[in-house]
């Protein structure tokens, strides 16, 4: 489930917008000051941000300013002004595209859409260093082989999967359909109680208390990520 971030002062396109993601199966949350959109965004874990450009208390470019600073999260400005350098200004602060108003909402959830699309791809094929080391653990991509204290740990293959998607991006929580998506393909006929399954005994084969594990734990309501 895509959860998304909507930054606008005006309550009604806020309302709009959100009603419309969550027919599509999203996750909204909402702001309507610059200022209240960093807090939401340094609490929350976001797939993607759309972003008014004039905003009350702190406007859109210092915002995404700001988030650029710490996360490379996608943002789509949304912005009244047709003038072609504010458009180049919210590029130039980081924004990832822009859509001017009055918009088509049916394009502002393809555009969405088609960004988280492009991010995961791209999240998936990336080349990290061959080995990952948090603590005990040791994980080696090449050999695919997984360590515990120096001490080698048998892993199945989905396992080895599983541990290498969520290690490779600490901290990024991701959903179960998501990981069965990813880690078993489109065509694969379980559901998302094979995630949970996995996830249980890859802990108890890496969790020195699996109950209360120091890697790889549960975001309540949302799915699994890695602890760095």
């Amino acid at each position: 489930m895509p959860k998304v971030l909507v930054v606008d002062d005006e309550k009604l396109i806020v309302k709009g917008i959100k009603y419309s993601l969550e027919q599509d199966g999203m996750k909204v949350d909402c702001a309507y000051d610059g200022e209240e959109a960093l807090s939401k965004f340094s609490a929350g874990n976001y797939d993607i941000i759309l972003l008014d450009l004039m905003l009350p208390k702190m406007d859109g470019y210092v915002v995404c300013q700001q988030i650029r600073e710490t996360s490379q999260v996608p943002i789509i400005m949304l912005t009244a002004k047709g003038d072609d350098m504010d458009k180049i200004l919210g590029l130039e602060y980081g924004a990832d595209d822009y859509i001017t108003k009055p918009f088509n909402i049916l394009e502002v959830k393809a555009r969405i859409k088609a960004i988280i699309r492009r991010t995961q791809r791209q999240e998936i094929k990336e080349e990290p260093s061959a080995n990952i080391a948090v603590g005990n653990l040791r994980l080696e991509r090449d050999s695919r082989r997984v360590f515990i204290n120096d001490k080698e740990v048998n892993l199945t293959a989905k396992e080895f999967d599983l541990l290498e998607l969520l290690a490779s991006h600490p901290n990024k929580v991701y959903g179960r359909e998501q990981l069965l998506k990813v880690i078993w393909g489109d065509s694969y006929p379980g559901d998302v109680r094979t995630v949970d399954v996995h996830i249980r005994r890859l802990r108890e084969k890496i969790e020195e208390r699996p109950s209360n594990p120091e890697y790889v734990h549960t975001k309540w309501g949302v799915g699994y990520y890695f602890k760095n």
